[in-house]
């Protein structure tokens, strides 16, 4: 049996990181670049970042932007997914992003994909579009 744990991303963790994001077959990065120091920047000044590991190897992770309210990342390695860890980490972010004080979070991703249909069964809604991706906003609960 494996084991798995969430806690929160640091410096050291970032290029796991981006290999998970690297991995991932949907929402590939094809437009820009990401360096390590965008990670570092939005897990240490911007936001936060969470990973997931299992047997000692990060399978998962995200990253909430605190100064826009945003979801900067959320990947799970392919081969990971259906383990709830996209889930786990959502939650996690999302209740983060709150205690930032923001009453509204929104998010970007591909029109089609398993991350769009995640988002929407969380209770996001697509608010807008671009040439190539969807606009999903969540509304903090009265």
């Amino acid at each position: 049996m494996e084991i798995s744990w969430m806690r929160q991303a640091c410096s050291a963790d970032v290029p796991a990181m981006h290999r998970v994001r690297m991995s991932v077959l949907e929402n590939r990065l094809v437009s820009r670049q990401l360096s390590e120091q965008d990670y570092r920047v939005e897990i240490e000044v911007t936001g936060r970042g969470w990973v997931i590991e299992t047997e000692g190897n990060i399978v998962a992770f995200a990253v909430g932007n605190a100064a826009t309210g945003s979801i900067w990342a959320l990947f799970v390695e392919p081969g990971h997914e259906g383990r709830g860890y996209g889930r786990q980490l959502h939650d996690t972010m999302v209740a983060w992003l709150w205690e930032q004080g923001h009453d509204r979070l929104w998010l970007t991703t591909e029109s089609g994909t398993r991350a769009a249909r995640f988002y929407e069964a969380a209770g996001w809604r697509q608010v807008g579009e671009t040439a190539d991706e969807l606009r999903y906003e969540l509304r903090r609960s009265e």
